[in-house]
């Protein structure tokens, strides 16, 4: 669906058409089929990176040698007779404002080629010189991982791909620091003499610039096109100095495209909103007064050891069934989430996205923050507070697909299939009926390569979580594909090395910019080297999220008790890969949604909504739940990985799914699928039932916190020390160390053990550090917690010596060596204190 020009004549008002010639620079960048194992046998495939003018009728293309040629630009003659044809003949008075303005943008606006010059000033001038390290050689990991060495020619091969994009954005952009700031460039700029606007469109025949500060006139401010695609227009500054858009005002590109005119929101929009009873958003030129801007005051935390994710969506985290604001979720969660005990919110849904119910997911515009919970200055606030109160801030990135959306999204933005995507089936994901990017072009790099930066920069995240990896890594996107761990399954023809390529470049521009970030990749399949720096031949992920472990939970929750076993719940938390640090969750936001159920739903089902308040009488079913529930987390947490992620009301047992407002569904083939009447009940987290201490979700919660703290307290996740000494099928137990701390799970049903010896490597006294069945945490208090425990020498379970317990079923309990001096430190209190607990 596009907009058309009805004939109504639009008011006319005077405004500066730029008619200079554009400098020039590369379209596109594409790679041979002959050595790639990735792409598709088709003509438009090259082994070379090169730039060429757009062209929809002929493949032939020309290499490009050197930056300044790519710096010359010309001024397309055939653009600007199409430009007259499509939106009108100029009149005689706007023509002579034309040519008095030429002369005012030469000397007022600058030029593409002077931007990237007064950019590489500014650079040069920064404190610290900020630059990123030239790749290494890529051969430590056949070191770390012998087994890579039968793939060696792929993992060669995928590296000299990265070295020569490398070179190329050398010579051609001046380095990947530069390259990646095309948000300078690119949509709405703004110098001392007014605003000039750049937009990347090479299918697009004619195009002007349309909003409020003209009255939508498509007449009025006529875009000029260079050879490479590039429209431009510069905007003066009115009479009075005021800018020529004013702050707020709606605006979009006008273009005469091959499917027809359209109006589009720029891609380098930073602000889009959508007015009330309207379905297409509207961009919205966003550059507020210097006083009126938001001004951080607080540095950013250095990144934590061992990293505690508090997974959160912003619009849903309000108790009241309506969309939550950034400033609430500030004044209102970012507290609870520090008195909880993590040290890092991971939130989602930040980039614009059309469809609510997508999660986030279906990006429509890639610089703008949601407007649905705010303005832009309204999210820096929120990130700010995070600062204050010592919380690093990931943003959950989607660069993996965007919304097929051509009204307010990338999608046939010039009106070509193929611009920023895939053209084809290639570029459509049939699962998430969404658009896949075209990871060999030049221009999409700069642009995911910039909208990366620009988070970090603009708004101060800390690093990100990138969504749906996999699906990038590969062709077949990991869809109907069973990943056994054959490396054959990670490098072959089915792996898109554009993809591979582009994900190591971001790494290496995060990393190399901002050496405390932290970026975690959504990977399911367990790629080898995805955890490895880039230097050393690996993609550069900081982390890789664990998601296998959700998945084994739920296949355990729907089997009986009685089929659980305990070593196949220790080798799914052991699994990983040696030296990639991994964020494991027994839980996330996936695993809420309607279709499928929280861990405390498969647990106690409907009982949770009649049985839950302490004074009244409880069930088997959540007494069962309540004590899974906390074993479940725990264990996961304590084996599981490097990090721990929860999502927002888990660590309660929230009672219910998440279901976006939805209305009735009708599809082509007649069917309906029905809605919840756009309902925002299920749209929220009831934070008060984790408050309320007479229902037993406070005791679900207040273990949770305990897990904080013990992990704070004794940093388990993050060492070395890891051996598991008992995995017992019979009696349902497993013992195992991590750090300092010595771990007792006991799964049996009914089954606890008085005397129950377990081994340990480090002789002395021991005391119970957190134990899950104190009635704290909703349990029965079988245990003394003041007790001590000697060890005895002589082997057992192969360590070095030993002491015995009390094993209560269903229980988790944690031990330490302590030493007298130390005693205090085996007690738990709460950490990360309000100022008003203090």
């Amino acid at each position: 669906m596009v907009y058309t020009i009805s004939g109504v004549r639009f008011p006319h008002l005077p405004s500066i058409k730029k008619n200079s010639s554009l400098p020039s620079f590369n379209e596109d960048l594409r790679r041979t089929n002959a050595v790639s194992f990735s792409l598709r046998k088709d003509s438009r495939s090259s082994g070379k990176v090169f730039a060429r003018k757009p062209s929809y009728d002929s493949d032939s293309s020309s290499l490009a040698t050197t930056a300044s040629e790519k710096l010359r630009g010309h001024q397309s003659d055939s653009s600007s007779s199409a430009t007259d044809q499509v939106l009108g003949d100029v009149d005689t008075q706007k023509t002579e404002k034309v040519d008095q303005t030429s002369a005012l943008s030469t000397s007022g606006s600058n030029s593409y080629k002077e931007d990237i010059a007064e950019m590489s000033l500014s650079l040069d001038q920064e404190v610290g010189q900020r630059k990123i390290p030239p790749p290494g050689d890529g051969k430590k990991i056949y070191d770390i991982d012998p087994m890579l060495n039968s793939h060696r020619s792929h993992l060669d091969y995928r590296y000299g791909q990265y070295r020569k994009l490398r070179e190329e954005i050398d010579k051609n952009e001046g380095g990947l620091e530069a390259f990646s700031r095309g948000y300078e460039i690119f949509g709405f700029t703004r110098s001392a003499t007014g605003i000039t606007y750049r937009e990347w469109a090479p299918g697009a025949k004619a195009a002007s610039l349309i909003g409020d500060f003209n009255s939508w006139n498509a007449k009025a401010d006529v875009m000029a096109r260079n050879d490479f695609g590039v429209w431009e227009i510069f905007l003066p500054n009115n009479a009075d100095g005021s800018p020529a858009i004013p702050h707020g005002s709606r605006v979009k590109i006008r273009m005469d495209t091959p499917s027809g005119i359209k109006d589009s929101i720029p891609a380098w929009i930073k602000y889009s909103v959508q007015p009330p009873g309207e379905i297409p958003y509207n961009g919205v030129y966003y550059d507020p007064a210097e006083e009126d801007k938001y001004v951080f005051k607080h540095p950013r935390p250095r990144k934590p050891t061992s990293l505690r994710i508090y997974e959160s969506h912003v619009g849903m985290s309000s108790t009241e069934p309506k969309i939550n604001t950034y400033a609430n979720f500030r004044d209102d969660v970012l507290p609870r989430i520090k008195k909880l005990g993590y040290n890092a919110v991971q939130i989602m849904a930040i980039q614009e996205h059309a469809y609510y119910a997508s999660f986030g997911y279906h990006v429509t515009n890639f610089f703008a923050p949601s407007s649905r919970f705010g303005t832009p200055d309204d999210l820096k606030s929120l990130i700010d507070k995070a600062h204050e109160l010592g919380l690093v801030v990931l943003m959950d990135i989607v660069h993996s697909h965007a919304s097929k959306n051509t009204l307010d999204g990338l999608d046939m933005f010039d009106g070509t299939d193929g611009q920023y995507f895939h053209s084809g089936s290639r570029g459509y994901h049939w699962m998430w009926d969404s658009r896949l990017f075209n990871y060999g072009s030049w221009e999409v790099l700069r642009y995911l390569l910039s909208n990366a930066r620009w988070w970090l920069e603009e708004y101060k995240f800390d690093g990100f979580r990138f969504d749906g990896v996999t699906s990038m890594m590969y062709t077949h996107h990991g869809l109907q594909v069973e990943f056994t761990g054959n490396y054959n399954e990670y490098f072959g023809y089915s792996t898109d090395v554009d993809a591979v390529v582009y994900l190591m470049l971001v790494n290496d521009m995060i990393h190399g910019l901002y050496p405390e970030a932290i970026v975690v990749g959504e990977d399911v399949s367990g790629m080898p080297a995805f955890c490895i720096p880039v230097e050393d031949g690996g993609v550069g992920f900081d982390y890789r999220l664990h998601m296998a472990v959700a998945d084994k939970w739920i296949e355990l929750l729907k089997k009986r008790d009685e089929d659980w076993q305990v070593g196949d719940i220790t080798f799914t938390l052991t699994n990983r890969r040696w030296g990639e640090k991994c964020v494991v969750y027994a839980e996330s936001h996936d695993q809420a949604l309607v279709g499928d159920k929280t861990i405390a739903f498969w647990l106690m089902d409907k009982d949770m909504y009649d049985f839950m308040a302490v004074d009244r009488q409880t069930t088997p079913r959540v007494d069962r739940g309540i004590a899974l529930h906390k074993m479940i987390r725990l264990i996961t947490m304590g084996l599981g990985g490097e990090g721990y992620l929860n999502f927002m009301g888990n660590e309660f047992g929230h009672p219910e799914w998440i279901d976006f407002p939805r209305t009735d569904q009708h599809l082509p083939d007649g069917r309906v699928i029905p809605g919840n009447n756009g309902s925002y009940d299920k749209c929220r987290r009831r934070f008060d039932l984790g408050d309320a201490e007479y229902l037993r979700y406070h005791g679900l919660q207040e273990f949770d916190r305990a897990m904080q703290n013990l992990e704070e307290t004794y940093g388990f996740m993050t060492s070395e020390q890891q051996y598991i000494s008992r995995k017992d099928e019979g009696d349902r137990v497993i013992v195992f160390e991590r750090g300092n701390l010595l771990f007792v799970f006991n799964f049996h049903w009914t089954n606890s053990y008085s005397d129950y010896r377990i081994g340990c490597s480090v002789p002395g006294k021991y005391k119970i550090v957190l134990d899950s069945d104190k009635s704290l945490f909703g349990g029965f208090n079988r245990l003394d917690d003041s007790a001590e425990f000697f060890t005895s020498d002589g082997r057992h379970d192969d360590r070095p010596c030993s002491f015995m317990v009390y094993a209560p079923c269903r229980t988790a309990v944690v031990y330490a060596a302590v030493d007298d001096d130390d005693d205090e430190r085996s007690s738990l209190v709460p950490i990360s204190l309000l100022p008003e607990d203090v």
